[in-house]
């Protein structure tokens, strides 16, 4: 398998992708912030069409709409109930240009089918390096943010009383989060990136409770999830991101199960 160099190509993308996507992940919970991470992904679609339209890189469309829009959002409240309704009401308009740019576009439909669901085979060597690099940004990113980022996703009424500066904590997530889904969804496509920015935190928090435990189930679970994807997609000429999507949600499932049992005895 590895003797096909676009292999060692996804596999290198990959591990940086599920790297970041696990850290992220246990704050997107933790921020309840699931919601957002989809929408995201969706306006991502529209920035990567917007890019094939104008004749950029998709990856550099998508981090400029994700980007945007993020801090839109990001500096409009850091109460959920208001940022969730910001969403809402700009996510059907991003499908709808996505849809649009496509349509204007002069590309052939495999262009949208690889920005929906991502592709193996696509990835270059410079567009690998790309992806390390932003991978790298967001890890050192959450280095330097770790303790007041924390502290403001789990405890955000302490954080507020102790007088940190919550709303640029959020858009500083918020950001990351956007660079996070637009690198993800190279691999998973942008339909599907949620899943690997929600699941393997959302099932971290059912088997451990401290932050650095979560970080590294997470992680754990994103990288489990995505080499045994890239995998079976190669032996059995399946999209990879139904083999992602279905290790995930099967690990949610075990967890929750495991969650229940441990509370019934």
């Amino acid at each position: 398998m590895f003797e096909y160099e676009f292999m060692r190509e996804a596999f290198i993308a990959s591990t940086f992708i599920a790297i970041t996507a696990g850290i992220v992940g246990v704050f997107v919970v933790s921020r309840n912030m699931s919601f957002l991470s989809h929408t995201l992904s969706e306006i991502g679609f529209a920035g990567a069409a917007f890019g094939i339209l104008v004749g950029i890189s998709p990856l550099a469309g998508m981090i400029l709409f994700t980007l945007i829009s993020s801090i839109a959002v990001g500096s409009l409240s850091t109460e959920s109930s208001r940022r969730e309704a910001s969403i809402s009401a700009i996510s059907s308009l991003f499908i709808g240009l996505g849809i649009l740019f496509l349509s204007l576009s002069s590309e052939s439909s495999s262009y949208a089918t690889n920005i929906l669901f991502g592709s193996i085979v696509g990835i270059s060597a410079k567009e690998v390096t790309q992806l390390m690099f932003l991978a790298i940004f967001v890890i050192v990113v959450f280095i330097i943010s770790y303790k007041p980022l924390t502290f403001d996703s789990f405890d955000h009424i302490g954080a507020q009383a102790s007088g940190l500066n919550t709303r640029l904590l959020s858009v500083v997530f918020l950001i990351t989060l956007a660079l996070s889904v637009s690198i993800g969804a190279q691999i998973v496509g942008s339909l599907l990136v949620f899943v690997l920015l929600t699941l393997p935190g959302a099932t971290a928090r059912y088997l451990v409770h401290s932050v650095p435990k979560l970080l590294m189930i997470s992680v754990g679970l994103s990288l489990a999830g995505v080499w045994l994807g890239l995998y079976l997609a190669f032996v059995t000429n399946w999209p990879v991101t139904f083999f992602i999507s279905a290790f995930e949600v099967i690990a949610y499932f075990l967890g929750l199960s495991y969650k229940n049992w441990k509370l019934s005895h």
